[in-house]
């Protein structure tokens, strides 16, 4: 996956968790290790973080081009988000990276963002889509879940707060 071609090593940083909207963030100590393989057309993500009461997990985000234009095919698996089974995300590449989704429950919906537009970072953000039909106490739409900040492990300013725009 040329997207990711810049970003390959070792990361860290943190991460936010959150479960519902209303809930306040979690934030906990992230890693992160991007791999090329099949020759360039495929990146993994194999990532860990911190859940505040069921402890460390890891997750893995397998990203390839789709047939089409600009298309953008994943394979996610969590340790905590979605185990024991896989789930296949279907998205594009865009100005702000690469963008993943798949539906859920319903009308839930899951959304990646992976965000390398910065060459000295990685952004991971993972959002839950509340549908109208669900409007879990007056909320329905978008709320970020997971927002993961990291820098190359070998940084001397691991500390990473500036905020993309849409990401965190």
């Amino acid at each position: 996956m040329r997207a990711l071609s810049d970003h390959a090593g070792s990361w860290t940083g943190t991460n936010e968790f959150r479960l519902m909207p209303t809930d306040p963030p979690h934030e906990a100590a992230a890693t992160a290790e991007v791999s090329p393989a099949a020759a360039g057309q495929l990146t993994s993500i194999a990532y860990t973080w911190t859940h505040p009461e069921d402890g460390e997990q890891d997750g893995l985000l397998v990203v390839g081009p789709d047939d089409e234009s600009e298309g953008v095919v994943a394979l996610w698996g969590d340790s905590w988000h979605q185990s024991p089974a896989p789930k296949v995300l279907t998205g594009s590449v865009g100005d702000r990276g690469i963008q993943l989704s798949y539906l859920y429950g319903g009308d839930w919906r899951w959304e990646i963002t992976v965000d390398p537009t910065d060459p000295d970072a990685l952004y991971l953000r993972m959002d839950n889509v509340v549908p109208e039909s669900a409007d879990p106490g007056g909320f329905a739409g978008a709320y970020p879940a997971m927002e993961t900040r990291l820098r190359r492990a070998n940084d001397p300013h691991p500390a990473l707060t500036r905020r993309v725009p849409g990401i965190g």
